[in-house]
Order: structure tokens, then sequence, then C-alpha cells
């Protein structure tokens, strides 16, 4: 692996992480039926970082990584637009379902990583098309899919 790509890496993995940590609080504010602009800021400028040095790898074709890059970029533009136009009417819930769906993103990679590069996990699904690994995703979409429902119906934000 060349430097390049190795410090990219780092970063990139770094960011993940980072974005998780803010995206959790992010989305823990919208059960409360508000938001933390604070939160919901940094998580949204480390989730496009994340993005961003995804697609900055060197390219080798369309591979799942780039499809999550290229779906993660619609949901972020979604959400872009929900919070410009005043999180009101369908965008309130399009704006918590972004926030959602960017943190659940950055988990099911999380999962897909952790399966190729922690040995026991590699262990028990070594293409990761064995069900160990499947189960894990299935789960992480569950609940997930539980989170953005609450999520939905409790976030009310603040009139301007």
């Amino acid at each position: 692996m060349s430097s390049y790509v190795w410090i990219l890496t780092v970063v990139h993995t770094l960011l993940s992480f980072v974005a998780i940590g803010f995206g959790i609080s992010a989305t823990s504010g919208l059960f409360g039926g508000h938001h933390s602009t604070v939160w919901t800021r940094w998580f949204f400028f480390t989730a496009v970082a994340v993005t961003l040095t995804g697609f900055i790898f060197p390219f080798t074709g369309i591979t799942p990584a780039f499809a999550t890059g290229l779906v993660s970029t619609v949901i972020l533009i979604a959400w872009l637009i929900a919070h410009r136009q005043g999180r009101v009417g369908a965008w309130r819930w399009i704006y918590a379902v972004g926030i959602v769906a960017s943190l659940y993103l950055l988990i099911f990679v999380t999962i897909a990583q952790a399966f190729q590069k922690i040995p026991f996990l590699q262990a028990m699904a070594p293409t990761g098309a064995e069900a160990p690994f499947a189960v894990a995703q299935v789960i992480a979409l569950i609940v997930f899919i539980v989170i953005g429902v609450r999520a939905v119906s409790r976030f009310r934000p603040a009139r301007a």
C-alpha cells in the first residue's frame, strides 16, 4: 500500500469514527423533539468529509464502497436541502431521515470493514456472503429503521 493510500485510509477511518460520535449525538437530539445545531452541524461536516475522502481513493471501478458513497452523497444533499427549507412539512421528515440514514451508512460500512479486518469476524464470514455478516447487517438495519421511525415521529423543529 502506498503511503498516500495508507494516510488517506487513516484519515478516512478517523473521520468515520468522529462522524459516528457526532451522528449519535445529533440523532439522539431528534428523540427529544428537537436537534442541537452544534452536534448536527458537526455531524453534517464530518459525514461530508467521510464521503469526499472516500471518493479520493484510487478508483478501481464501481464497487460496493463507491456505490455507498454515491448513496451517501444523495442523502447528504437531501438533508442539506431539507435544512435550507426550514425543516417544515415534508422537509421535517426528510431532514430527520437524512440524519439517521447518514449515521446508518457509517455504521453499515463500519460493520463491513470490521468483518474484513478483525480476524475473528473475518473467520466467521471470509467472503462477506456468510450468515454472520448478513445477520449483523440485518440487525443494524432493523435497529436503524426503529430509530428512524422514532426520530421522524418525535422531531419537531422550533419555529423561526
